[in-house]
């Protein structure tokens, strides 16, 4: 989920001692956490417009006249408000200043079904139920196009759900059998189910490899900063 993140000066702060901020950025950046963001000048250069019975009302500076003003912004690609919270805490500005950090509000866009689909998977992995595993992937759904070949589509989804009911190794020997007959080599959900399957069981380096090779096939935008994002997690882990 997207989030704004408002970073908040205090102009009666001592800003001398503060950390850079450029490896909050760039460590946050290399993750596909931070998707963009600036600094803004000062309050002082700020414009303010209001539109009163159709006359268009200009003001010179801000619109509120406070001590702590917006300096700039990020925008965050996170899983939960925690993580933003969390993202949001080590910016050096939030040990002088404030930040707020705010939802974007919410499409019905292929992200938004990635969520709902995270969030269904969690539910059913812990309850073990496969079939339920299974409905969260099922043929009819439009999220993102299906691989050729139906049969072997299942499969794959068999797979992840027996390796989320039963363990990663389970679903890592059914893995293992789809790629060795070749059929979906080169469909990104392949190498990108081995992967999370890899990185379950503990072994971070392979699951790496894995998500770097669904990189290379996939295609969707959502998809490739999800995968990217994994892809941090196993090398700073």
């Amino acid at each position: 989920m997207k989030y704004m993140l408002l970073v908040c000066g205090d102009d009666t702060a001592d800003a001398s001692g503060m950390t850079p901020v450029e490896p909050w950025v760039e460590e946050l950046g290399d993750r596909g956490v931070r998707l963009h963001g600036h600094r803004l000048t000062l309050p002082s250069d700020a414009v303010t417009v209001r539109v009163r019975d159709g006359e268009v009302l200009r003001t010179d500076g801000p619109f509120a006249e406070t001590k702590e003003y917006v300096a700039g912004f990020d925008v965050l690609e996170c899983v939960s408000l925690e993580e933003a919270v969390e993202a949001a805490a080590r910016h050096p500005v939030a040990a002088i200043g404030a930040m707020e950090v705010r939802p974007f509000w919410e499409d019905e866009d292929a992200e938004g079904e990635i969520r709902r689909l995270d969030a269904e998977l969690t539910v059913a992995a812990a309850e073990c139920d496969v079939d339920r595993l299974l409905a969260c992937y099922a043929p009819d759904a439009e999220t993102f196009p299906l691989a050729t070949g139906h049969e072997q589509h299942s499969r794959l989804n068999r797979a992840f759900a027996v390796g989320m009911a039963e363990g990663p190794e389970a679903g890592l020997a059914l893995v293992a059998g789809l790629e060795r007959e070749g059929e979906l080599a080169d469909y990104h959900l392949l190498p990108a189910t081995r992967a999370d399957l890899l990185r379950r069981a503990g072994r971070r380096g392979e699951a790496a490899e894995a998500y770097e090779r669904a990189l290379e096939l996939v295609e969707n935008d959502a998809e490739r900063r999800f995968l990217k994002r994994r892809l941090a997690e196993c090398r700073c882990a």
